[in-house]
């Protein structure tokens, strides 16, 4: 079967093969590729050697799975590492930043204000307007600590708190 409908069978999967590519770009998703990758084997092979149809569905469907599993595995075994792997958890990326609690925290939880926004917060009792460090996520809640415990620990190792002497009584 070397014409189908007018076209001969190489054109076909060389077309195939550049839809499923552009379709790649278009779903969300790493799969498309190995495909379109195959198709375009296929008519090139078929260009080449003049395959018939069955054997062309069998190079086809053998290519496709030789691809997708070959890249799997490839994958597998060496991950797309992210040059910002908090990008997409914007409670992780508050860690460390400081900010005012807007309503008490009162059996473990509160509300706090970052920048422009409130998010629910976790720690142990405070007043409104304690300042606090965020230590941690879950979730949409962040896990705070007091930043006068902080810094109050900061001062002792350092020599700064009580005890030290240098003040006349």
């Amino acid at each position: 079967m070397d014409q189908l409908g007018g076209f001969e069978a190489h054109w076909i999967w060389i077309t195939l093969g550049l839809v499923l590519a552009a379709l790649e770009m278009l779903v969300p998703g790493v799969y498309l590729i190995w495909l379109a990758l195959a198709a375009i084997a296929t008519g090139l092979l078929t260009l080449g050697i003049g395959l018939g149809f069955p054997v062309q569905i069998v190079v086809f469907v053998s290519l496709s799975l030789i691809a997708a599993f070959s890249a799997k595995r490839f994958l597998r075994d060496s991950p797309i590492e992210s040059s910002d792997p908090l990008l997409n958890q914007r409670g992780g990326r508050l860690v460390g930043e400081t900010a005012i609690i807007v309503q008490a925290i009162d059996g473990g939880t509160g509300r706090l204000k970052h920048g422009d926004s409130e998010w629910i917060a976790r720690g142990p009792d405070l007043p409104v307007g304690s300042r606090v460090r965020i230590i941690g996520s879950a979730g949409v809640e962040l896990i705070v600590e007091p930043l006068n415990m902080i810094e109050g620990q900061a001062r002792e190792i350092s020599g700064e708190g009580k005890g030290t002497g240098g003040e006349a009584s």
